[in-house]
């Protein structure tokens, strides 16, 4: 059920990271248009497109987290033994989790501070920008402790403790070659 409720705010992000980034295209499109031929702008564009840039990428990298599409480095943690691949995934998570939690205090003391501070341009609070990173801790730590729970409850498949995924020219290719012709 968590696991259904996670692909489906992935897919929802998605869509919210195509709008941001549509909009974006958008704004700074017409504002240069706008600049260049008609000698006036739209004001807001810059500032609402740096706003749409901050939350597409926190969003982003809630999924990407629940993809494992973040960068990492697999050469020892892809030689240990299983029990030492489920050592390492449980350390990392557990870290991943503390950083979240400081994410998520320093983002909240942030939201605090500057939900009185009005943007210059389009005179919104600043707590709406700086909550994006609330958001993203909130969110990525759901996203951790279910994987977590899934490794200690061993519902992870050993090819699953390693938590990085190949570029999709690897597996492509490795996918392409015979089993006995295989890069390591």
């Amino acid at each position: 059920m968590i696991q259904r409720a996670i692909d489906a705010l992935c897919r929802l992000f998605g869509h919210l990271m195509v709008a941001c980034l549509a909009l974006m295209v958008l704004m700074v499109f017409g504002n240069v248009v706008l600049r260049y031929g008609f000698n006036s702008g739209i004001t807001v564009s810059e500032e609402l497109s740096r706003w749409l840039f901050v939350w597409m990428t926190f969003l982003g990298a809630v999924v990407a987290l629940r993809t494992h599409g973040h960068l990492g480095t697999d050469t020892l943690v892809s030689r240990l033994p299983v029990a030492g691949k489920k050592l390492c995934l449980a350390a990392t998570h557990l870290l991943m989790l503390y950083i979240c939690w400081l994410m998520a205090k320093g983002g909240w003391q942030q939201t605090v501070i500057n939900y009185q501070t009005t943007s210059a341009v389009m005179e919104a609070s600043m707590a709406w920008f700086y909550s994006s990173g609330v958001v993203f801790a909130v969110l990525g730590a759901v996203v951790i402790a279910h994987e977590f729970y899934k490794l200690v409850s061993g519902q992870l498949a050993e090819d699953e403790l390693v938590g990085i995924v190949e570029s999709e020219e690897e597996s492509a290719g490795a996918e392409a070659a015979p089993l006995g012709r295989r890069s390591a």
